[in-house]
């Protein structure tokens, strides 16, 4: 089943062996996203040992004891940095939770930036040896990533291939590793993720360690999308859908349990939630805007109080 979204070789489009490979590379992209919203990307240069590496300190973390971890949460903080308990995310519309505690790394950046009071400090637990420079080493690669996809994107819809550069460099993007603790119960109404979109503009799922991940297709079906070790997952999120009037779809997609003794197994997952600068615009692109598709949002929205607005939906504020 998991073919039926491509996997694609970014290879072709940073280092291709013609300038006709590096187009259609382009092409199978756009597409890919414009079917999908999702995509598979493999050789994207991340050593496995980093993302290895990463894992191991990040199960660390989530097996200090709960006292040690909630000391790193920030009443009020809508989940912006340090720790989010079990059971608080709730996907929009949810009647029940998420089985899930997670963590959140946000971009370092100077506290006279003008963007310091949408983006705090990160918090570093001093319990774990290294997870200042594992986790912050692999949100800078994966911030990196994203910002090639995003050039490919780009060319794809007619704008410069750098279009994006200077709009999220300083982006209030995170890195989430979560936690989904083993299910014992035999019967819960909750799953590990209820049916969600996502916020930003594009996620980069790096090494889930189980089975789940679904997505809804334009058929209405639930696709499962296990990735090989050496892909990365990387979906369209509802600012990006914004942005370019719904060619590229932000879709559906959750994080089932898996049946019998898998279900007594935890899973670890550590998406990288890519966003714009806090005070970019999210305008509807001018070339996105056909006699097919007219404007579907007349209104432009910053990034940053679209953020808020969807946060106090998923109860993170």
């Amino acid at each position: 089943m998991s073919s039926r979204i491509p996997t694609l070789d970014i290879r072709r489009f940073t280092e291709p062996s013609s300038p006709t490979d590096r187009e259609a590379f382009v092409g199978e992209l756009g597409n890919a996203y414009r079917e999908w919203g999702f995509a598979g990307i493999r050789n994207h240069g991340i050593p496995q040992s980093q993302i290895d590496e990463a894992y191991q300190t990040f199960q660390a973390l989530f097996a200090l004891p709960e006292d040690a971890k909630r000391m790193y949460h920030v009443p009020g903080g809508g989940g912006a940095r340090g720790y989010t308990q079990f059971g608080v995310e709730t996907a929009k519309g949810a009647k029940y939770s998420d089985l899930k505690e997670f963590w959140h790394i946000g971009r370092e950046i100077p506290r006279d930036s003008k963007y310091a009071s949408d983006m705090p400090e990160n918090l570093w637990p001093d319990e774990v040896p290294g997870f200042q420079r594992v986790g912050y080493g692999l949100y800078e690669s994966l911030d990196a990533l994203g910002s090639r996809v995003l050039s490919a994107l780009a060319l794809h819809i007619g704008l410069d291939e750098d279009y994006f550069s200077d709009k999220t460099d300083s982006g209030n993007s995170i890195l989430r590793p979560i936690h989904y603790p083993p299910i014992k119960a035999g019967d819960i109404p909750n799953v590990r993720a209820g049916a969600h979109e996502d916020i930003n503009l594009i996620t980069l799922l790096v090494g889930a360690s189980a089975a789940g991940l679904e997505v809804l297709s334009k058929q209405g079906e639930w696709v499962p999308f296990t990735s090989d070790a050496d892909t990365i997952v990387v979906n369209i999120g509802d600012m990006l859908q914004r942005l370019t009037n719904h060619v590229y779809p932000s879709t559906t997609h959750r994080v089932v349990n898996p049946p019998g003794e898998q279900a007594r197994q935890p899973r670890y997952s550590t998406p990288f939630f890519l966003h714009p600068n806090p005070d970019f615009l999210i305008d509807v692109l001018p070339s996105t805007i056909t006699q097919d598709n007219p404007s579907r949002y007349p209104e432009p929205i910053t990034a940053q109080a679209y953020l808020e607005e969807r946060l106090r939906e998923i109860k993170l504020k």
